[in-house]
């Protein structure tokens, strides 16, 4: 049983740091979508983009595709992360008008 507890505490060990690793992916993306949301409010612009959110699911999905990820779940990740970006855009419209 200790192999495979000690296994079992290495893999878990690398999920633990892949978990950490995509927390500051995401950060630095929120960060770079912060100043595009800055950069939409001080021009007017509107803090959706459809057609842009298309391209990249079909971009996303191809890559999920590549990496043997499930492109359904590649697709539901970047709509909810979306829908988050469109949050705080909407907000910092509104901050300034």
């Amino acid at each position: 049983m200790t192999d495979a507890q000690d296994e079992l505490r290495e893999l878990r060990g690398s999920i633990d740091n892949i978990d950490a690793a995509l927390i500051f992916v995401l950060a630095e993306r929120f960060r770079r979508t912060k100043q595009v949301g800055l950069l939409k409010a001080r021009h007017g612009m509107p803090a959706s983009d459809p057609a842009r959110e298309e391209q990249q699911i079909a971009r996303l999905r191809r890559l999920a595709v590549e990496a043997d990820l499930d492109p359904e779940f590649a697709e539901k990740w970047f709509n909810f992360v979306v829908a988050e970006v469109i949050r705080h855009h909407t907000a910092a419209a509104e901050q300034h008008p």
